[in-house]
């Protein structure tokens, strides 16, 4: 066996316990093995800030054309999410638009509504589920706002995304997992498909009427185009940013002095939601294909591998962050990755922004006070941390 093997061995990234509290592992990985392969996958993994900006920014060597082995129960790529550069920069000039602080401001009120609503449900019982009860629907009333679509859909959506995400199987079975992840695929499709047919009798002013209007090179976007991006829509939208809010409340229930730091400087509040992202970053990693040999950190990496680029353990490392081990809401030069980088970083990141702002100051003007609940202990998935049990209570 490899030392490179030894190692891989030692520092498993899938352990449900690191996923509880990963710091100490991402900083084992920066500093003694900035690439090795994981454990189960023989994956390339990179870890140090410099090594994954880098791969993050090329494209032409680390690309994001993965359809076929990321198997997300797509029958063709997600756009634009596996396409690279030239053909994803020209979907992004139509939707980046659509995304921007200014229109995400615009949204800013039905949001905080929203969240002022949610909590009202729960405020007076003296405690609630984060997950059930916070975090999974602040954010996934705020995509169906965003795209025009019906509220009462909603859990129809939250099924549809976890069959994909998180599929289940009693058995841990691979392949019931891939039928699964099929099938919800299927029904997504079939879901948009209805959605585009009866826009095209009833068009309305909104994302989804935007999308079907929007042309690129003078000729509009074609039905499989437009169910490509509702698919990377309905995944971004209704997960990552859950799980951001559940991850920063979870660290906040535990750590009271910082949480009065937001409390009392509420003007501080960007520079702890850059520090909360970079601290608790919730898209743990992101994979590439390599498409030719290369050579990183005197790593040999083949092409067509698949690779691993490790944000989480990249965030906090010393050579690109002072302190990099200390969690400082006040820390003025952040230049976290938790978003990407790059021609891929995160379509939504100002909407993201936008809701962990709103959903730590509504939460903190109605619940200033609250802990994990005693006698219980918070559960964390891999890969995408989300707290999927997060029970809270306060006085």
């Amino acid at each position: 066996m490899s030392s490179d093997e030894k190692q891989a061995d030692k520092i498993n990234i899938f352990d449900p316990a690191v996923a509880a509290c990963p710091h100490a592992t991402y900083r084992r990985l920066v500093d003694e093995q900035p690439v090795m392969r994981a454990p189960f996958t023989n994956s390339p993994i990179i870890s140090r800030y410099e090594d994954v900006l880098f791969a993050l920014r090329h494209p032409e060597i680390f690309s994001s054309e993965m359809a076929e082995q990321m198997a997300l129960g797509t029958v063709r790529p997600m756009i634009p999410q596996q396409i690279d550069p030239p053909d994803q920069t020209r979907y992004r000039k139509i939707l980046d638009p659509q995304f921007s602080r200014k229109r995400m401001a615009a949204l800013e009120p039905a949001i905080r509504a929203d969240a002022g609503a949610l909590i009202d449900g729960f405020v007076e019982a003296g405690e609630c589920e984060l997950n059930g009860q916070f975090s999974i629907p602040l954010p996934c009333n705020a995509f169906l706002h965003l795209m025009g679509l019906p509220l009462e859909d909603l859990d129809l959506f939250l099924e549809l995304k976890d069959g994909i995400i998180r599929p289940h199987s009693e058995s841990g079975d691979m392949e019931e997992m891939a039928r699964v992840r099929a099938e919800s695929g299927q029904r997504i499709y079939a879901y948009f498909e209805d959605v585009i047919a009866e826009r095209r009798r009833t068009p309305r002013d909104d994302m989804m009427g935007y999308l079907m209007g929007a042309e690129i090179e003078g000729q509009k976007l074609s039905d499989n185009e437009l169910l490509d991006i509702c698919y990377l829509f309905l995944l971004g939208g209704l997960d990552t940013v859950t799980a951001t809010i559940g991850c920063s409340i979870a660290y906040l229930a535990t750590n009271p002095e910082q949480r009065r730091k937001i409390i009392e400087h509420p003007d501080k509040i960007d520079s702890a939601i850059e520090e909360l992202l970079r601290w608790e970053t919730p898209v743990t990693g992101v994979p590439r294909l390599v498409k030719r040999d290369c050579e990183i950190a005197g790593f040999e990496i083949k092409a067509g591998e698949m690779v691993m680029l490790m944000l989480g353990a990249a965030n906090l490392d010393p050579r690109e962050f002072d302190d990099a081990d200390v969690m400082d809401l006040d820390r003025e030069r952040n230049r976290q990755i938790a978003f990407g980088s790059g021609p891929h970083r995160c379509l939504g990141s100002h909407l993201a922004r936008m809701e962990l702002r709103v959903a730590l100051e509504e939460w903190h003007k109605r619940i200033p006070e609250y802990q994990i609940k005693p006698g219980e202990t918070p559960t964390y998935s891999i890969g995408i941390r989300e707290v999927q049990y997060l029970p809270l209570v306060w006085s």
